[in-house]
């Protein structure tokens, strides 16, 4: 029987190979550029005095966050297609688990639930709208690493919070 040794190796030797983000780090309010860096100071979004404290730019590539004055006034509408879709999703969930009937106020319950719901995700979906609508503007770039971020063209310090 012949015996068969292996060479041991450093972990130094072994090429690092890094995962490569997906789309769903927007979920976790990523940077939408690289997917790596914290958009926001506070990791915790029901921390409520430090809810939409956002870091000036991506710790990791540096993109900036607040491309100019009002800019996240666009992210309204992304929080919005994310509470019809949560809205549409409790429907769907209690219509198959409980029901609605003509007869009893099973409608009124879920619109309770409902209206629960969204005030209690309403820290984390401000949150994510804002990601979801920097990541319109600012794209995801394979090679971050080498590739400066896009310089500001309108930023105003002046009017910075006059709104």
């Amino acid at each position: 029987m012949e015996t068969i040794t292996f060479r041991q190796t450093n972990n130094i030797d072994m090429p690092h190979s890094e995962p490569k983000p997906s789309v769903f780090n927007l979920f976790l309010c990523k940077c939408p550029r690289c997917r790596r860096g914290d958009m926001f100071q506070d990791k915790n979004p029901w921390h409520l005095k430090n809810t939409m404290k956002m870091n000036k730019e991506c710790s990791v590539c540096r993109q900036p966050l607040d491309i100019e004055v009002g800019f996240y006034f666009g992210s309204s509408y992304v929080s919005y297609a994310f509470t019809v879709a949560l809205s549409a999703a409790t429907f769907i969930l209690w219509w198959l688990t409980i029901g609605f009937s003509l007869y009893d106020n099973r409608i009124f319950y879920w619109l309770a639930f409902n209206a629960v719901f969204l005030i209690a995700m309403q820290p984390y979906l401000m949150r994510v709208a804002r990601t979801g609508w920097l990541s319109f503007f600012a794209w995801y770039d394979k090679n971050w690493k080498t590739n400066l971020p896009q310089p500001l063209e309108r930023t105003n310090k002046d009017q910075q919070n006059n709104w």
